[in-house]
């Protein structure tokens, strides 16, 4: 059965509407959760909202949200405020422009979710967005309102649905240029490059999600069975610390020899010098009186 849908509304392109619903492509609900408990009491313990000034625990029905204009002055914004500016894109997502996808930069990817018909009367719009977008080999960008905010999504078909992606908008989105310039731009040997591309050509496979499991998780699951069932608790491997690098070729050469499954050839030692060998001395013979 399909989770319950994030979002319910109309999926718009030019006068061609539909009704449609968006799913959370990602379910967290198998991840491994705590609650914070009373140490002393084995109680689980429960938030509650404190006035900073006068220490009381403000109930629900008394909180207000607030924006900060200066240091402890607020403007207060009921709920039905905020509600009251919704826009268009808290019910339709309506498709403004086409770009091709390798336009969007990867950095601005956020989260995913299935969009699908809502009803057997929005099949046929549906399926005519989905195919002519298909045809031009090309990705949607629109917006909706989605958890009280307006996000930015790409649009792409996905086998017999569409796939919506959340985009972070550009001022979300941190320049890469105080992280990356005080690298140096190093000229490198084309021993030291082939090395480094054998080791990625020996390492070549396919994307299988199934073959990258969650250690910390089962790690996790493996405490706690343990606790459990009252057995010792299982002792965490200790993680390597990698060396540094002092011979940049003899790491490659290493690497390469390791991803191959050999020993690294040893190091040819020099040649032995020759020594003359010595004649041993010849033994006097006593003649016999």
């Amino acid at each position: 059965m399909a989770p319950r849908a994030n979002w319910k509304g109309y999926l718009k392109l030019s006068l061609v509407s539909c009704p449609v619903a968006l799913f959370p492509a990602v379910s967290r609900t198998e991840r491994i959760s705590f609650h914070l408990i009373n140490r002393d009491t084995g109680h689980r313990l429960r938030q509650q909202y404190v006035d900073s000034v006068t220490g009381d625990i403000v109930e629900r029905d008394e909180q207000v949200r607030g924006y900060e204009v200066g240091k402890n002055d607020y403007i207060t914004l009921e709920e039905s405020e905020i509600a009251e500016q919704a826009l268009e894109s808290t019910h339709t997502i309506d498709i403004e422009t086409f770009v091709p996808r390798e336009e969007i930069d990867e950095v601005y990817l956020d989260g995913s979710y299935y969009l699908a018909p809502d009803d057997k009367v929005a099949d046929e719009p549906f399926v005519v967005i989905r195919d002519a977008m298909r045809k031009a080999d090309m990705v949607g960008l629109a917006r909706v309102v989605l958890a009280g905010r307006e996000r930015i999504v790409m649009i792409e078909p996905r086998d017999k649905g569409l796939l919506a992606t959340t985009l972070h908008y550009k001022y979300e989105v941190r320049d890469e240029k105080p992280y990356f310039e005080s690298i140096p731009d190093l000229k490198l040997s084309k021993d030291v490059l082939d090395l480094a591309a054998h080791i990625i050509e020996t390492k070549r496979g396919k994307f299988d999600p199934e073959k990258f499991e969650d250690r910390y998780q089962d790690a996790l699951v493996g405490l706690i069975r343990a606790k459990r069932a009252g057995k010792p608790v299982p002792a965490a491997p200790q993680p390597k610390t990698p060396s540094n690098v002092i011979n940049l070729m003899d790491a490659l050469r290493r690497s390469v020899a390791a991803e191959s499954g050999r020993k690294p050839a040893a190091k040819a030692n020099p040649p032995a010098k020759k020594v003359a060998a010595k004649s041993p001395a010849k033994k006097r013979v006593k003649k016999a009186s």
